[in-house]
């Protein structure tokens, strides 16, 4: 077992040694095995049957804390960290699937029949990535939207997330709703996220009052074009941008936001791009560096799809797709942290989960033959050779 998920799972109590002993091995198959994590498969690359998988998928397991545990050592020493959301489509085939419905996929750009999965992710602003947290499947409820469910999930874990000293949550402009961004804010988490270019926006009145009626607390209707000159120019963007921002009255929130404008010329056209958060306090130049890095929860549902398994669920069950989600999101959660740990630093670096898909691979490969053969590990001859041939098929580094 790794050593890192031994020390994760041994500061778990509740969890009994039998499960300890699966998730264990599950982890370290699904950093390795090659094709889809079907059950039958994930059997191929592991001592474990593939009834054992079956029978263990249908056991829930404490993920949040398992990863919040694993990454604990990493998230202590750092000083800037956000969360991020966002929802990805999975595609699924059958008619019994728990959870199946339509949803929306950003690859074809419509709406497509199989599952949905929401992310919850922190985000490390010092190594530009994002490491899981915890994962929902979209399940309808009677009498609940979809918003709903994601609001119920955040708040869930609003706490916790808050004592890893995050204060701000990064989503995409579909989360512009106040059913979703007043019950977060009441949890004690700002919300940072996109506006449409035409959102009914409003300035504060800053005159005088007039002595009759009630004091006016609104100046009209925001303009971009027009008000331009009304808002704080704060500076350009290396990519071209002009930067400005204002403190302006949402009428679909229904309360004060910080609002940042990028202006940008494309062709003879002039474009805007509209940031906020619920800080009203918040830097310009800060909230569109926690909006950017957001994007890193895009490239972790890419990463898990692709290596980890994150879409191969073989099982109609709501509660064994639910541990295949999770565990793929952790064990890419683990290959990050390694890589890490490999190179002794927190600064921005350039990470291939393939690479280290094929180094565990064939770490695992050479295992299995030098016992069939006899040959310990501890041989000066057999060490060189598991070290020269681990990198075997990776990218250079």
């Amino acid at each position: 077992m790794n050593p890192i998920v031994k020390k994760t799972l041994d500061a778990m109590p509740l969890v009994n040694k039998p499960q300890k002993v699966f998730i264990g091995l599950l982890l370290s198959v699904l950093v390795m095995f090659q094709g889809k994590a079907t059950f039958r498969n994930l059997s191929r690359y592991s001592a474990m049957s593939e009834k054992r998988f079956s029978r263990w998928y249908g056991r829930s397991f404490d993920f949040f804390t398992f990863n919040s545990l694993m990454m604990s050592d990493l998230l202590l020493k750092k000083d800037e960290l956000i969360a991020a959301l966002d929802a990805s489509f999975m595609a699924k085939s059958g008619k019994y699937t728990d959870g199946l419905g339509k949803f929306w996929s950003g690859c074809s750009g419509q709406a497509e029949r199989g599952l949905e999965i929401s992310l919850l992710s922190v985000v490390d602003l010092k190594s530009n990535t994002a490491y899981a947290l915890d994962v929902q499947q979209t399940l309808e409820q009677e009498n609940k939207t979809r918003v709903d469910l994601y609001v119920e999930q955040v708040i869930a874990l609003a706490q916790q997330v808050i004592n890893l000293g995050i204060k701000y949550l990064a989503v995409d402009a579909y989360y512009y709703k106040q059913k979703f961004v007043a019950p977060i804010a009441d949890a004690g988490l700002h919300i940072v996220g996109k506006l449409r270019s035409d959102a009914d926006l409003l300035w504060p009145y800053t005159g005088s009052y007039s002595g009759n009626g009630r004091p006016k607390i609104y100046d009209g209707k925001v303009k971009l074009e027009k008000d331009l000159k009304h808002f704080k120019s704060v500076g350009t963007l290396e990519t071209g941008e002009d930067v400005y921002t204002a403190k302006l009255y949402s009428k679909c929130l229904k309360c004060w936001i910080r609002v940042v404008m990028l202006r940008f010329r494309k062709k003879d056209k002039t474009g805007y791009a509209l940031l906020y958060s619920t800080d009203t306090e918040l830097e310009a130049m800060t909230l569109i560096k926690y909006y950017k890095a957001r994007f890193q929860i895009e490239f972790f549902f890419r990463d898990a799809k692709q290596y980890t398994g994150l879409t191969d669920c073989q099982s109609c069950r709501k509660e064994a797709i639910h541990t295949q989600i999770n565990a793929s999101c952790a064990a890419l959660n683990l290959l990050k942290l390694e890589d890490i740990k490999k190179k002794n630093t927190q600064e921005k670096t350039v990470i291939s989960i393939a690479s280290w898909k094929r180094l565990k691979f064939n770490q695992h490969f050479m295992c299995r033959v030098f016992e069939k053969l006899g040959l310990p590990l501890s041989d000066e001859k057999v060490m060189d050779t598991y070290e020269l041939f681990s990198r075997y098929g990776a990218i250079a580094a």
